[in-house]
């Protein structure tokens, strides 16, 4: 039985072929409307799985023969090449975010077998592809990919690692890979002196499509490998939303995924977690570090002119354009970079608007891990930076 993927999101494809391989099926794939008709006329499947929002072309070059093609919904394209210009009864079935009910009409009105909304399981997409054209040669993977999911949105996630050879979680990251399709992790190694780098590369064993090592040789401190990480994370077309997370999880997956669904379902440009101490949350700080951050913290809201509760909090989520717009010169400071982020976005949206952009948004849990790079002494050097950041800015 042989398959057609279309999908513009690498994590998407790489996941799917490799479920539907071990299956048993034969499958190809295509990461756009016009290699994807080029594909289903040479390969002649037996079925099509495609996205809906895609890209006619991989590139921006004009194709004679893409003159028939709209670029608005252009994954429905492909079904309409097939039922109306081919005239096949080739099933196609959609695996899609998209929730706009119109598109979805459109789709069962142009043949459509089958519609599925994303986040769901590789063991669901097994079970509904047997149902339209049989099982593939092996079943012996079935219930693996039952817990295994591709989410609505493909996510980059930098975290930035200094001598953390005995903090590092291994298993818990690769964990999370394995189960959530949708998520690229990027560790940033920034000059360890330790064996970081020799952790990361064995976590990265068996998961390299899903796990990447940015690699510096020299220490440039947290600010430079976040901003290294997430411009690289950037320049691949396929991530909707790219963060950054600590790499001691004192912020765990679930509060981080809860940020991304945030700004999936809004307006805003970037979403900040917040340790913010309140029933039902599972907020641990050091009692002294905690009257040195709120002491921080009201310095920082002054100088911001936002009424922002916590700015330093290591897991944020923003758009590629935040990304684009705020991370391209270096920052000034090695542990204030979140504020400088900040007044970047008030210099290139203006005060109101980027307050508009921002949602500082309360985690469920943080907890103090033991080794912190940021002494107590360093806590009373920021002081000083806030004063830089002030002046640089103002």
């Amino acid at each position: 039985m042989n398959i057609l993927i279309v999908d513009d999101q690498e994590l998407v494809l790489l996941s799917l072929s490799k479920c539907l391989n071990d299956l048993g099926y034969n499958v190809v794939s295509a990461n756009n409307v016009f290699d994807a008709i080029k594909k289903y006329d040479l390969f002649e499947p037996n079925l099509v799985i495609a996205d809906i929002n895609m890209p006619v072309l991989a590139t921006g070059k004009q194709q004679n023969d893409t003159t028939h093609i709209n670029d608005k919904a252009s994954g429905l394209e492909i079904v309409k090449y097939i039922k109306k210009i081919k005239k096949h009864d080739t099933p196609v079935m959609i695996l899609s975010g998209n929730n706009d009910e119109d598109i979805i009409v459109k789709g069962f009105e142009l043949g459509v077998a089958d519609y599925m909304k994303k986040p769901l399981s590789l063991g669901e997409i097994a079970v509904r592809v047997s149902r339209l054209i049989g099982p593939g040669d092996s079943i012996s993977t079935m219930k693996m990919n039952r817990n295994r999911s591709i989410q609505s949105t493909c996510t980059g996630v930098v975290i930035p690692c200094y001598n953390e050879e005995t903090r590092l979680l291994s298993d818990e990251f690769k964990a999370f890979v394995h189960k959530n399709l949708g998520y690229h992790l990027c560790f940033v190694n920034d000059g360890s002196k330790d064996n970081t780098l020799a952790v990361l590369q064995e976590m990265r064993k068996g998961n390299e499509d899903r796990i990447s090592i940015y690699n510096c040789e020299k220490n440039g401190g947290k600010a430079e490998a976040v901003r290294l990480g997430m411009l690289h994370l950037a320049k691949q077309n396929q991530f909707d939303y790219i963060g950054f997370l600590d790499a001691d999880l004192s912020t765990n997956f679930d509060d981080f995924d809860d940020l991304v669904q945030t700004i999936r379902h809004s307006d805003y440009k970037i979403v900040s977690g917040s340790r913010i101490s309140r029933m039902g949350a599972d907020i641990a700080k050091e009692s002294a570090r905690k009257i040195i951050s709120m002491t921080i913290n009201y310095i920082i809201r002054k100088t911001l002119g936002m009424d922002f509760k916590d700015t330093q909090c290591g897991a944020k989520i923003m758009t590629k354009e935040i990304v684009e717009k705020t991370f391209q010169k270096k920052f000034l400071t090695k542990w204030l970079f979140d504020v400088e982020i900040f007044m970047r976005m008030k210099k290139v949206y203006g005060s109101d608007k980027a307050k508009q952009l921002i949602c500082e948004k309360p985690l469920n849990r943080w907890v103090h891990m033991d080794g912190s790079k940021l002494s107590f002494k360093d806590s009373f050097k920021i002081v000083g930076q806030i004063g830089q950041i002030a002046l640089h800015y103002r």
